[in-house]
């Protein structure tokens, strides 16, 4: 398996990780309700939602609007493989389903049988197959959401007003974006915007730079684009700058995550 990335707008957002080397990230924020499928390795997770362990064979699916400390660890085979896929909001608001199924953060699958694994894949295949129309696509993401109700219905992350404003950072990563032009985009002025993201202990500068290196640690990830490329697309156009922003968020290099699908290696420790 290689590393790859697909995009179907308005459905949801895959992707494949390869690494030989056990990477360790904090505080890993997740926009979007995601689908995680281990095929070969370990996924640990760690979060307010409490701790998860996700052994090959393994599926996790994570509400969107949490942070989770994440360590992907290498099997005896001298790899860890991932699959990932995250549900476009509108389609999961669209989604009745059954009605007592009662939500939560974290919906643990455990070892998932050959038919999810089909599923996942078709699904995998089709998001980036401009043969099929957005309706077929969207049914066979509605049918991973399927496969969760046996164990629960994820949480939307709707009670917070700073997921809100990563959701519009994080459609145009790249963008120099000013207080006046966010305060404006939700109807309130500068001082109300920074009021309610105090209230979260956060502010703009801070989720945007966190929108910035998550965007770029998906694409180091699970696209093969040069450093430069990427650091471009999440607005450095300095790549040292980017590499410097990168390790101070993540405790590696972007260099380090390439290295990783190269070669086993020693843990990198934990970031600081």
């Amino acid at each position: 398996m290689q590393p790859s990335f697909a995009l179907r707008p308005g459905v949801a957002v895959a992707g494949s990780i390869v690494q030989r080397q056990p990477l360790k990230f904090r505080r890993l924020w997740l926009d979007l309700p995601t689908l995680v499928l281990v095929e070969s390795g370990c996924k640990l997770l760690h979060g307010e939602a409490g701790s998860f362990r996700v052994e090959a064979g393994q599926a996790v699916a994570l509400a969107g609007g949490q942070a989770f400390d994440v360590s992907n660890l290498p099997g005896e085979a001298g790899s860890y493989r991932a699959r990932w896929l995250a549900w476009e909001r509108g389609l999961l608001e669209n989604w009745r389903g059954v009605a007592d199924v009662r939500p939560q953060p974290v919906v643990a699958l455990g070892l998932v049988v050959p038919a999810f694994v089909q599923a996942f894949t078709a699904l995998f295949q089709s998001l980036d197959d401009p043969g099929l129309p957005d309706t077929v696509v969207g049914h066979r993401a509605l049918e991973m959401l399927v496969w969760l109700e046996g164990a629960g219905r994820l949480i939307l992350d709707d009670t917070q007003f700073a997921p809100r404003v990563r959701r519009l950072l994080a459609g145009d990563p790249a963008r120099q974006w000013r207080s006046p032009v966010v305060a404006a985009r939700f109807a309130m002025s500068e001082a109300s915007l920074r009021r309610h993201l105090a209230a979260e202990d956060t502010s703009l500068s801070e989720i945007l730079l966190d929108v910035r290196m998550s965007t770029a640690l998906t694409l180091l990830q699970s696209t093969e684009l040069p450093v430069t490329r990427i650091a471009g697309e999440v607005g450095y156009q300095s790549p040292s700058q980017f590499a410097v922003r990168f390790r101070r968020r993540f405790g590696c290099s972007p260099s380090d995550i390439r290295r990783a699908h190269l070669r086993r290696g020693a843990a990198f420790g934990s970031p600081s």
